[in-house]
């Protein structure tokens, strides 16, 4: 990187070294930022000093006119210095993480997590909550009674040396002026924008300590990179911050043109995850659970690993009892169901070829599984159960999905979204098989 990192501007008491509008202006007439007015705004934000309605502006600056390599990396930098930086050098354990952009029904992180623990390797899994039509990983393990998001860096430390896995929420010290920046990115419509999607993700893994990161980079209709050129875009930005940071990265292209299994929602995808965790489950999951388990293993020195063995023969489980017990879920406890539950059918015959996951996604958001603001609840329950997917043949009126929710009246709406999302063919066409693994990047 050209840009080095170093400790914020530190400013005058009483007198700002930069005025906001300023910024702003500079990226809007497609300038780029420099050092001191990059280190300067994160700072200011972080401080109150900079408002939401001007750090709204900057991020739509920065979405429509994008930022240089050296820009970004400042960033970066500039993210990681509002905060703490965690240390897992004292674990007898090496440490590997992995991160999804996002998507339609991508439980992933559940099943992932104990697999890779149950190698003997620490999971440092620091997730986030809902964005736009993706769910969020903890959104989704709250749904278990009891497990709780929050956990001190001791208690983080402690399950990783004892359980070898944690999914938790990113502490208030790390990286603070992106927990700010995320939330005014999901209700300002700059969600896509690549450098802050990269500063963002590569800001928290980066202070978070761990050595060696696996990327989920999606691509399709359900990911917030619909071009597969802009995922690789995101993609090779990603790993050239981690590398540069002294963190083994690497990144898989994959596919999220249709959801992923046959389920999106948060108790749905607990129930889905813990089919794959018994050495079942949906193909798909399966096979993307595997193929990031390899590389966060490979990355730690386990060499060869066989992962299907260890969902087949309940190691994997194992590890996840352990870790959902550790954080207070109650691992026995059966999970929300729904108070409505409405069905959604074929209005024709055929083999479904297509299944447009963005539209099962904000089907699940308006159902209650999303949040349209921050802060704002999720319901447990809801979400879209499919009951046809991509090389499934079904008749006229074969129940297509199922949609969850304990709002009602919200289901108008989610039928919107999601009608019109299966595209069939005549009875008997064949259907190639879907490549979940697009790329690896390195």
């Amino acid at each position: 990187m050209t840009a080095a990192p170093s400790d914020p501007v530190e400013p005058t008491p009483g007198v700002e070294p930069f005025d906001a509008v300023d910024v702003i202006r500079a990226k809007r007439d497609h300038g780029r930022l420099s050092v001191e007015q990059i280190d300067w705004v994160i700072d200011a934000y972080t401080r109150g000093v900079v408002v939401e309605e001007q750090m709204s502006a900057l991020a739509m600056a920065i979405f429509l006119n994008g930022m240089e390599r050296a820009e970004i990396a400042r960033w970066t930098a500039a993210m990681i210095a509002s905060g703490e930086r965690m240390d897992f050098q004292a674990l007898s354990k090496p440490t590997t993480d992995k991160h999804s952009t996002g998507g339609v029904g991508d439980k992933i992180t559940l099943p992932l997590a104990p697999l890779v623990a149950s190698y003997g390797v620490a999971v440092p899994q620091l997730s986030g909550r809902g964005l736009g039509h993706t769910g969020g990983t903890l959104d989704k393990l709250e749904a278990i009674p009891g497990w709780r998001a929050a956990l001190t860096n001791e208690e983080m430390m402690r399950q990783l040396d004892e359980v070898g896995a944690v999914i938790c929420a990113a502490g208030s010290g790390l990286a603070p002026a992106d927990k700010k920046l995320y939330a005014l990115r999901d209700v300002t419509g700059t969600v896509e924008a690549i450098p802050l999607i990269a500063s963002s993700i590569m800001s928290k893994k980066i202070a978070e300590g761990t050595a060696a990161l696996t990327l989920d980079v999606k691509t399709g209709a359900g990911a917030f990179m619909t071009e597969e050129a802009d995922a690789r875009e995101l993609a090779r930005t990603m790993v050239e911050l981690g590398t540069d940071a002294g963190v083994r990265t690497v990144a898989l292209l994959t596919d999220m043109s249709a959801p992923l299994g046959r389920t999106a929602g948060n108790a749905l995808e607990v129930r889905e995850s813990l089919e794959v965790l018994a050495g079942g489950g949906p193909a798909d999951v399966v096979e993307l659970t595997c193929a990031l388990a390899r590389e966060m293993l490979e990355a730690a020195g386990v060499r060869e690993p066989d992962v299907e063995a260890a969902l087949a023969d309940g190691r994997a489980m194992d590890s996840w009892r352990a870790m959902i017990a550790a954080q207070g879920g109650e691992v026995d406890a059966p999970l929300p169901t729904a108070e409505h539950v409405e069905e959604f059918r074929a209005q024709e015959s055929g083999v479904v070829t297509g299944l447009d996951a963005m539209g099962v996604g904000v089907a699940a958001w308006r159902l209650g599984a999303g949040r349209s603001r921050p802060g704002e609840a999720v319901q447990a329950a809801a979400g879209v159960e499919i009951t046809a997917h991509i090389g499934d043949e079904v008749r006229a009126g074969d129940v297509l999905a199922r949609l969850h929710t304990d709002t009602p009246e919200r289901v108008a709406r989610a039928l919107e979204a999601i009608d019109g999302s299966w595209s069939l063919a005549a009875p008997g066409t064949a259907v190639p098989e879907r490549r979940i693994v697009l790329d690896r990047l390195a």
